[in-house]
């Protein structure tokens, strides 16, 4: 991966130009992305939000994923553009103290350490020690080697390109050093197959790769990460070392074992990857008319949009749970159990060895489902939304039995093997009140606690339960109505799927139904890490939980950290957090990550990927190698982990102000005759990128209600490194005359009257249109419809889809783009300028009419801010 261009003061201004377009750009140094054609949009797919509001633009239908846009920005099989720096810590003061881990152990001894999914996941690596073994000296021929170099991952990014030498600097918390790792990201070209087992190291249980020692004589192969000698069965004997870079493993830092051996004799890819993995719609019944007739459109959208092969179940749930049969070709009908308790094993004996069909590939069924969706009916009592007896506990219960089929009555642990993951998606316009898992209608309620803490054990453990039968349970709220989260959250975390909250059951919903069912790539997933012994691990986020010791193969001097994965996905990834043990004598630091998963073909994959990493004596070119955005986000994510409530998103904005104070006095300078200290050049983009984050919707005051900020904090924390950085720090495209977009700073300046401003923030995507922009119909119409589909475009491969949402200037709506945005205007003209160079290009007279614009507030600048902190902005 290159490194980012040297940063400018001009800053931000990039411009994207069509390669077929022959005018000239705009401004030449910047990069321009190309407008998407002007084409009308298709018909809706899905219905529009049931509640439009005058001053709000209703966003058109999204589309169904197909390729990736070359400008989607996730660009899938390039190397991710910048690498940054990892999670810090606590909280810093003088004197500093380490980051706290909540659990450590003296290397000697190392322990057992709890590993919840979605939270910290510390551990310290026991020591690893030399067998003894000679010394390989390098040849001749690795001089040149090291002069390129190492290629790089998307799978893997690291904060930095190169690692301290000296502890004490390397070790320094509020900047620290780590990776994020995504274990299942697509990969563009595919890795090197091999189907044979592969070489590994007896000692460590490391695997060969590109950089290790070789006797070509003898076949002998020293271990990176620990030293040790070992033999190759003769397959690396060779007349010289370059014969042995045909093999895949000794050429490229990226392979895939698949395993094909005696267990499974080989394996044919199937006309449908999915056709094995059932999903069962679980659908609440307790809707009103409005809500009703926009899932009612999402559901049909959603199965037309299934491959054929698909097999569905569904499953409807108020006070009691409706199992759909599907025996019948032209009529709907269902076996109905009671909601007030878990089924017995008796009914559900009954059911499934019965004579009803309850999974049924699409094809056969698509016009009873049809049916199905259809003759759905409003809520018809007269209770309130949050009062309305909903068993979801035990709907989702039936669901699993039904996945299972008759395999339900093996004994525990002993479960049919399918490809990839089932799926459980459940459809929820309301909180879990009735039957096992539920709390009271009442907050009042005398035993509200207690019982609240009895349903969050039960959802935890049904999690528990369909993880064991390999079942994903996704839950997709919308409505109006307050779901209880914190209720319904750990059924989601602990099955490895997701919770989403959504405004309605329309569009976003309905786009969101089609993406969850789809983004599996693989099941049974382990990652191993593998370090060298001076590198410790200490934190790791994500979706998984440390696996146990009988569920994978150990080695004698094996001291890798071994996650389990519920499921895994292209959507996900892991933050791992580092610590230098040691004075670093060596010249280079090895690391291996190894992902083992079957995917959906009933392949046991084992994705292994070895990354060398140049030490250095140089403070400055350390930090030259920083890569400012994934630095971002691994702290961002180190920091979101601790701030569960509200109180504590306060606390962790303290954080972020320590850890930028930190950093400028570790690294920085203090500037002469004065308090002020100079933060580091070489970090120049990573105090905004905490500034967003300190001020958005993560940490700030932008989303009011604490189930939202509770939603957005479990998603952002099992994010991919693209929406990660999305949901932490916005993206700003102003659209521009001649069909292409300019990337600026995620200033308030860009809200020019005479523009057109599409901000993606993750999980949101705002389309801003200026006053004098608006009143031309023809022109307002044109931009609106390029901003529309470069916002399609860069989120059509995202999960969970954002939503798209379009304002006027002056519209009581446009404050939540506001709210998102840096307040620049409050900087004199001279810092206006030198971050936002776009200004240089207006008369006096319109920046004149733009600063009357805004409106004072007392929020700071990022200028102001940094100040605030004695630090001089970079």
């Amino acid at each position: 991966m290159a490194n980012p261009p040297p940063q400018l003061s001009v800053g931000y201004s990039t411009t994207i130009i069509p390669s077929n377009q022959d005018t000239p750009t705009p401004r030449p140094d910047a990069k321009l992305i190309p407008a998407p054609p002007f084409a009308s949009p298709a018909a809706p797919r899905f219905p529009p939000p049931p509640l439009s509001r005058p001053d709000q633009i209703p966003s058109p239908s999204m589309r169904t994923p197909t390729m990736p846009s070359p400008v989607n920005g996730i660009r899938a099989g390039s190397p991710a553009p910048h690498l940054s720096t990892p999670p810090g810590p606590p909280v810093f003061s003088s004197p500093l103290r380490p980051a706290a881990v909540p659990f450590r152990t003296s290397p000697a001894a190392p322990q057992p350490v709890a590993f919840s999914s979605g939270s910290s996941l510390p551990t310290s690596s026991p020591p690893h020690f030399s067998n003894g073994s000679i010394e390989l000296l390098r040849e001749a021929s690795d001089a040149t080697e090291q002069s390129v170099p190492d290629p790089e991952s998307p799978c893997v990014l690291f904060s930095a390109h190169k690692v301290l030498k000296q502890k004490k600097l390397a070790n320094i918390p509020s900047l620290g050093f780590g990776a994020l790792i995504s274990p299942g990201r697509e990969i563009l070209p595919g890795p090197q197959i091999i189907q044979r087992d592969p070489h590994r190291c007896q000692s460590c249980g490391a695997y060969a790769n590109l950089y290790c020692n070789i006797l070509p004589g003898s076949g002998q192969w020293q271990c990176v990460i620990c030293r040790c000698l070992n033999g190759s069965e003769g397959e690396y004997i060779a007349s010289s070392k370059e014969e042995l870079r045909n093999l895949p493993e000794l050429s490229s830092p990226l392979v895939d074992y698949v395993q094909t051996g005696n267990k499974r004799p080989g394996f044919v890819p199937v006309s449908d990857s999915r056709m094995s993995a059932p999903i069962v719609l679980v659908v609440d019944e307790c809707l009103d008319e409005p809500h009703l007739q926009h899932l009612q459109s999402s559901l049909h959208a959603f199965v037309d949009s299934l491959p054929p092969t698909t097999r569905i179940g569904i499953v409807l749930y108020g006070r009691t749970v409706s199992v759909y049969d599907f025996s019948e070709e032209s009529i709907a009908s269902a076996d109905v159990l009671p909601g007030s308790k878990s089924p017995t094993q008796e009914a559900l004996k009954a059911l499934i060895y019965g004579t009803g069909i309850y999974l049924s590939p699409i094809h056969a069924s698509l016009p009873v489902v049809h049916l199905i969706f259809s003759s759905l009916s409003p809520y018809k009592l007269n209770n309130p939304e949050a009062s309305r007896d909903r068993c979801l506990g035990t709907a989702v219960e039936v669901a699993l039995a039904i996945i299972q089929g008759p395999s339900a009555e093996m004994t525990r642990g002993v479960v049919k093997r399918i490809g990839g993951n089932s799926r459980v998606i459940v459809c929820s316009g309301g909180p879990n009140t009735y039957g096992p898992g539920s709390v009271p209608h009442s907050f009042n309620h005398p035993n509200y606690p207690h019982l609240e803490k009895t349903a969050l054990k039960w959802m935890e453990n049904l999690g528990c339960e369909a993880h064991r039968h390999n079942t994903v349970v996704d839950i997709l709220c919308a409505g109006t109505c307050p779901v209880r989260v914190p209720v319904l959250q750990p059924l989601a975390k602990a099955s490895g799927g997701v919770l989403i909250l959504h405004d309605d059951f329309g569009e976003a919903f309905g786009v969101n139904l089609q993406r969850a069912s789809t983004r599996a790539a693989g099941s049974h997933g382990l990652l191993e890490i593998r370090c060298s012994d001076n590198i410790l691990i200490t934190q790791v986020i994500g979706p998984g939980e440390e696996a146990h010791t009988d569920s994978h193969e150990t080695f004698k001097n094996d001291t890798s950290l071994s996650i389990q994965m519920p499921s895994v996905e292209e959507t996900q990834s892991f933050s791992v957090s580092m610590e230098t043990r040691v004075d670093i004598k060596s010249d280079y630091v090895f690391f291996q990550f190894v992902i083992h998963f079957s995917n959906v073909y009933q392949a046991d994959i084992s994705r292994v990927i070895t990354v060398r990493l140049p030490t250095v004596d140089s403070v400055s070119a350390y930090l030259d190698s920083v890569q400012d955005e994934v630095a971002a986000v691994l702290i961002a994510k180190r920091t979101l982990l601790r701030a569960k409530t509200f109180s504590d998103a306060i606390d962790m904005r303290a954080t972020i102000d320590e850890r930028v104070k930190d950093i400028a006095s570790k690294f920085g300078s203090q500037m002469p005759k004065s308090k002020l200290y100079r933060f580091p050049k070489e970090l120049s983009l990573l105090p905004e990128l905490l500034f967003h984050l300190r001020r958005g919707p993560l940490l700030g005051g932008i989303v009011g209600h604490e189930d939202e900020r509770s939603v957005l904090r479990n998603l952002f924390l099992n994010a991919s490194f693209d929406l990660s950085l999305r949901m932490a720090a916005p993206r700003c495209l102003m659209h521009r005359e001649g069909g292409t977009f300019e990337e600026l700073p995620a200033h308030d300046l860009a809200m020019q009257s005479d523009a057109a401003v599409v901000l993606d923030h993750g999980t949101d995507v705002f389309i801003w249109l200026g006053a004098e922009l608006a009143a031309q119909e023809g022109k307002s119409a044109a931009a609106l419809a390029a901003c529309r589909t470069l916002a399609e475009e860069l989120t059509e491969m995202r999960f969970p889809a954002p939503r798209i949402l379009a304002f006027k200037e002056g519209s009581s709506q446009a404050r939540y783009f506001v709210s998102r945005l840096i307040p620049a205007h409050k900087d004199p003209p001279y810092e206006q300028e030198a971050r936002f160079p776009q200004l240089r290009t207006l008369t006096t007279e319109q920046r004149t009419k733009l600063k009357s614009s805004f409106l004072h507030f007392d929020d700071p600048s990022f200028c102001e801010w940094m100040r605030s902190l004695k630090v001089q902005p970079p």
